[in-house]
């Protein structure tokens, strides 16, 4: 799809796309709840729309991205609630059949909270998991019976630990999708740091994303 993406928004990229793909073989119940987390330029919240969810809400925590979500929503002729706040508090209280997250998940060696907008988009902590923990802890009372989490993830950030959590909280998860990607610039760019900590093998240059299925009984 067409979409506008102003500068400081995370715009899609691969994880996107892969998370769209898993989307696509949802079904989805009538009047279908859908809410997409960290929804940047408000791509996935449109495809969800366009399967036929009977409300989409998108949530963000930049102001611009919000802006960005709702123009685009109405370029495309699509319904969408979009949300400014900080991770899920805009919603607190409300249900939701389905729930898809593109969270920061790369680990970054750099301490606190990062100085740009857009690196908010993907740093995630020395382990990556900063966003990925409060998610694994706060989506399962979000979800109806019957209701699904879709999240997509890097390895270095530990899908196993993210399982682990959401099957805690006492959802059915696995892994539904995998894909290699080349590393970008950020990865490219602290690949020794990665390599120190003992996330990537000597010569390795691409990075495994992973699909997260989590469904509440």
């Amino acid at each position: 799809m067409w979409l506008l993406k102003p500068p400081g928004v995370y715009a899609p990229q691969e994880d996107s796309h892969l998370l769209v793909t898993a989307l696509e073989r949802e079904s989805l119940p009538p009047g279908a709840e859908v809410l997409d987390v960290g929804t940047g330029t408000g791509a996935l919240a449109i495809a969800a729309a366009r399967r036929g969810a009977a409300r989409v809400t998108a949530v963000d925590a930049s102001v611009r991205a919000v802006l960005t979500t709702r123009l685009n929503a109405l370029l495309a002729g699509c319904r969408v609630r979009a949300l400014s706040g900080d991770l899920l508090e805009p919603v607190a209280g409300e249900r939701f059949h389905l729930v898809l997250a593109n969270p920061p998940y790369v680990p970054t060696p750099h301490p606190g909270f990062p100085r740009h907008s857009l690196d908010r988009a993907w740093e995630a902590g020395p382990d990556g998991r900063a966003v990925l923990d409060r998610l694994c802890a706060q989506v399962p009372p979000l979800l109806l019976p019957g209701g699904v989490l879709l999240l997509v993830q890097s390895a270095f950030s530990s899908a196993p630990r993210t399982i682990e959590l959401l099957t805690r909280s006492g959802l059915d998860a696995d892994i539904v999708d995998r894909r290699l990607i080349p590393f970008g610039p950020v990865l490219r760019a602290r690949a020794g740091w990665l390599r120190e900590r003992g996330l990537l093998e000597p010569g390795q240059d691409k990075e495994e994303l992973v699909v997260i299925r989590a469904r509440r009984p």
